[in-house]
């Protein structure tokens, strides 16, 4: 069994600072940031914490070896190398997925049978099974990943993606992947005594997210992993790792947040799915157009991913909203908003340049996260 793990947090391109940030507010310093992941060392008990709280990480991996590999024999025999039979066990099942990028060994479906043969070998040796490997028991997905060939072994300890929280049980036509909500979140100063609106809230995922954020749940908590079946990290690690995910949540922490759409169905789906995630009474969802939203408070924030206008019917109907948010938001320059969009005349639209500018990708939709940083007013002014 192991007592230090090398992990690999997988992540959206554009967000591995922000996972690279989550994984360090666990405690965990020794963090390598490379595009599209984050690597570092850790105890055992990281994997469940990590599984459990880290809110833009896409997947978390094992890494089990890296090596150089330009010939199938030394992809099999660097394979059987490595101590697969510290991880996984007798009756492990074991599927091996691949890919391969500018690499000499370019067949995924060659690399894939041969990195399961090595593991097979290794495991009946090591565990003393003459014949073929029962594979009856818990899941340890491995995937082999070349990269100008180099060789990454992993096992995959979250199962499904990270972002499935089991809570959204109905989405619009385009929904926001919940990690990418979670990031546009942590990219601005919001904080949970500040007022929060989406106007444009679909399936209500920003608002849900930043209601996680605001009381300290962790994303994962209503959900399970595959490493919970794990033998060698065990019950007991993964029992503490909720007891103190339940120990560090605020459920006092009070929320002004407030979600509108058009669509009336949409505020259903937002209303069931914030249900879903346990925070039924700590958003207000209401059906109305963006254009009639007009802020009562000062100091509060918009954080949208409204339509892009792609399809050529919408665009101007867009773009029309893009000039009204605008205009009723320069009446209100204690307010900050944060706009996802792919419309690259977004800026000259609202009527101003962000004070900031994020390149992201929205599935693979490249985007731009504008953020106009509102003057917040002291109490007592007006």
């Amino acid at each position: 069994m192991p007592t230090t793990v090398t992990l690999l947090a997988t992540s959206a391109m554009g967000l591995e600072s922000i996972v690279a940030n989550e994984v360090k507010a666990l405690g965990y310093e020794d963090v390598q940031v490379e595009n599209g992941k984050v690597i570092f060392k850790a105890d055992i008990q990281a994997i469940p914490r990590c599984n459990l709280w880290l809110r833009t990480a896409d997947r978390l991996k094992v890494i089990i070896g890296e090596f150089e590999a330009t010939t199938f024999d030394e992809l099999f025999e660097q394979t059987k190398a490595l101590a697969w039979h510290e991880y996984i066990p007798e009756d492990g099942s074991f599927p091996v997925t691949g890919k391969s990028v500018k690499s000499i060994l370019y067949s995924v479906p060659d690399c894939q049978s041969i990195v399961k043969k090595a593991i097979v070998e290794k495991l009946k040796q090591k565990h003393g099974v003459a014949s073929r490997m029962p594979e009856s028991g818990a899941l340890y997905k491995v995937e082999i990943a070349l990269l100008k060939d180099k060789a990454t072994l992993t096992i995959d300890t979250s199962g499904a993606g990270l972002h499935k929280r089991g809570y959204r049980i109905g989405q619009g036509e385009a929904p926001l992947k919940e990690t990418l909500a979670a990031a546009l979140v942590q990219l601005t100063n919001w904080k949970p005594d500040y007022p929060l609106v989406d106007v444009f809230c679909g399936s209500g995922t920003i608002l849900i997210e930043a209601a996680f954020i605001g009381q300290n749940i962790a994303p994962g908590f209503n959900r399970s992993f595959a490493s919970e079946e794990w033998a060698w990290i065990g019950d007991k690690r993964w029992a503490q790792a909720f007891d103190e995910a339940e120990s560090l949540a605020n459920y006092d922490q009070a929320l002004d947040i407030t979600g509108s759409d058009i669509d009336p169905k949409m505020i259903e789906i937002a209303k069931n799915n914030a249900m879903e995630a346990g925070l039924a009474d700590l958003i207000q969802w209401k059906q109305m157009q963006a254009t009639d939203f007009q802020p009562k408070v000062p100091n509060g924030y918009i954080i949208s991913n409204p339509p892009y206008g792609e399809r050529i019917g919408d665009k101007k109907q867009v773009e029309a909203l893009y000039e009204a948010l605008g205009e009723t938001m320069r009446l209100h320059p204690s307010w900050s908003v944060y706009v996802l969009t792919s419309n690259e005349k977004f800026e000259s639209l609202y009527g101003a340049k962000a004070t900031k500018r994020r390149k992201l990708f929205n599935g693979f939709i490249k985007v731009d996260y504008y953020q106009y940083f509102g003057k917040h007013e002291k109490k007592g002014e007006s």
